[in-house]
C-alpha cells in the first residue's frame, strides 16, 4: 500500500487533504498522473499545508463554475439511434465516448468522455440515466434515450413501450394470417 495525499476530492476514497492509503497500482496508474494526488512525503506534506488555502480557493472556484452548468444543462437528455435487433439489442454498444459527443452536439455540454460515470456500456435500446461528473462534488444526471430511429425515440420520451407495442403487432398479424388460412383451407375443402 502506498500513502499519498488527495489533491482534489476522489469519490469512494476522500476529500481533498486527506492521506489514504490505496494499492499501488492504483496510485501509480490512476491518482498521480492525473494530478488527483501526490506521494506522502515530509516535503509534499509542508508544500500541501502551505498550499492548502489557495488549492482551496481553487476548488471552490471551479466547482461554483460547475454548479452554474449544472443548473444550464440540468434535466438534459440525448438521442442516440443505433442499429439493433427486434429483441431491442444493439448491434455494438453506446459507451461514454458516444455520450460526451450527444452531450456536446445536442445538450451544447461539453464533457470529456472520462467525466460521463458509465459502469459497463448500454447494450440496449431505452432510456438509461447515466451521471456525469462535471467537478468531483457536482454530479448532475443526464437522460440517454438509446433507439433505432428518430421516431422510436420519440415514442419512448413519451413513455411508450416499444417493444410491447410491436408484440401486439406481431400477435394481429399473425392472427390475421392464421384466420385467413383457415379460410383458405376451408375453401379448399369444398
Amino acid at each position: 500500500m502506498i500513502e499519498l495525499i488527495l489533491m482534489q476530492r476522489v469519490e469512494k476514497l476522500g476529500q481533498m487533504g486527506e492521506l489514504v492509503k490505496v494499492r499501488p497500482g492504483y496510485a501509480r496508474n490512476f491518482l498521480l498522473p492525473q494530478g488527483k494526488a501526490i506521494r506522502a512525503s515530509k516535503e509534499n506534506l509542508a508544500r500541501f499545508e502551505k498550499e492548502r488555502a489557495q488549492l482551496e480557493a481553487q476548488n471552490i472556484k471551479r466547482r461554483e463554475e460547475a454548479e452554474r452548468v449544472a443548473e444550464r444543462v440540468f434535466g438534459l437528455s440525448v438521442v442516440i439511434i443505433r442499429a439493433a435487433g427486434e429483441s431491442g439489442s444493439l448491434y455494438g454498444s453506446v459507451t461514454s465516448r458516444d455520450i460526451a459527443d450527444a452531450c456536446k452536439a445536442q445538450g451544447g455540454l461539453t464533457v470529456d468522455r472520462s467525466q460521463v460515470l458509465l459502469e459497463q456500456p448500454i447494450k440496449t435500446t431505452g432510456i438509461v440515466q447515466v451521471r456525469v461528473e462535471l467537478h468531483p462534488e457536482v454530479i448532475i444526471p443526464v437522460g440517454v434515450n438509446v433507439a433505432r430511429s428518430q421516431e422510436e425515440a420519440d415514442k419512448q420520451a413519451r413513455g411508450e413501450d416499444i417493444r410491447a407495442a410491436e408484440q401486439s403487432e406481431a400477435e394481429s398479424l399473425e392472427a390475421e394470417l392464421a384466420a385467413e388460412l383457415a379460410e383458405l383451407g376451408s375453401a379448399m375443402d369444398r
